[in-house]
């Protein structure tokens, strides 16, 4: 069995003790790759070093995280995009987005680095992941604003209606990230993502956050995606097999691997 976990931070100081034996559990539990995607510019060379430690399975994305997008936002995207020119290992733009959960007062500044950011992967012909907190409507105007056949990606952290995944789905190349929201209960996510299309689906962590259960509440690490895996078959009622042979497709296609 293959899995893969499309959306990971274990290259944070929170796997900084452990970071070894978290990457032979992700070797134990079949999961092949791992995709890093990069939050500012100081994250940057923590990202580098695992990657360098793992060039195997963990495999670099290059972005500005909206909650990192501020007062000094151009002077990080200038730095940013002299990376991801730097460098052809970088598999994705990501992650990028717009968050309003936190703060609203820098909206037009998230909205203009989401943009320029798009662009950039447009111009590069790599994927984009996004980032959506409280910022749906936000997030789809300018994604029906950018949209052609240059923009592809992935709606990482999908946690909204079914209304919402279709209409990102029908976008064109889009896939939907499953994390560990959907084994929680109570929260209903089980329901939709039984709706949705499994081909337009892949898995994720967010590791360290959103730790599936039955662990959750605890540090969430890649060798879990199993356990969204897990649930995803239950409510599509097919294998385990099954979920991770069409997910692992999914995320090699839209990564380009």
């Amino acid at each position: 069995m293959n899995l893969i976990d499309t959306h990971s931070h274990i290259y944070g100081e929170q796997f900084d003790e452990d970071i070894k034996d978290v990457m032979q559990r992700v070797k134990d539990n079949g999961v092949s790759k791992v995709f890093l995607p990069n939050i500012d510019v100081a994250s940057i060379p923590r990202l580098k070093q695992l990657t360098a430690d793992y060039p195997d399975v963990c495999l670099p994305m290059m972005g500005l995280h909206p909650c990192s997008v501020g007062a000094d936002s151009k002077d990080q995207l200038a730095i940013i995009k002299k990376e991801l020119e730097s460098c052809d290992d970088y598999v994705a733009v990501g992650e990028i987005g717009i968050d309003l959960y936190w703060d609203k007062s820098f909206l037009a500044q998230q909205q203009d680095a989401f943009r320029i950011q798009i662009q950039w992967a447009k111009d590069k012909g790599l994927p984009i992941i996004i980032h959506c907190r409280d910022s749906f409507d936000e997030i789809f105007e300018i994604l029906k604003e950018e949209n052609d056949d240059k923009l592809f990606g992935i709606l990482h952290c999908f946690s909204g209606t079914l209304e919402e995944g279709l209409k990102i789905i029908a976008l064109g190349d889009f896939y939907l990230g499953i994390g560990g929201v959907v084994t929680f209960k109570k929260v209903g996510l089980d329901q939709i993502v039984k709706a949705l299309p499994l081909d337009k689906l892949v898995i994720e962590t967010d590791a360290p956050y959103l730790t599936p259960t039955p662990f959750r509440g605890k540090r969430n690490e890649s060798s879990y995606v199993k356990y969204i895996a897990e649930k995803i078959a239950t409510v599509k009622e097919i294998s385990l097999e099954e979920v991770a042979e069409i997910t692992s497709s999914n995320a090699l296609k839209v990564f380009k691997q």
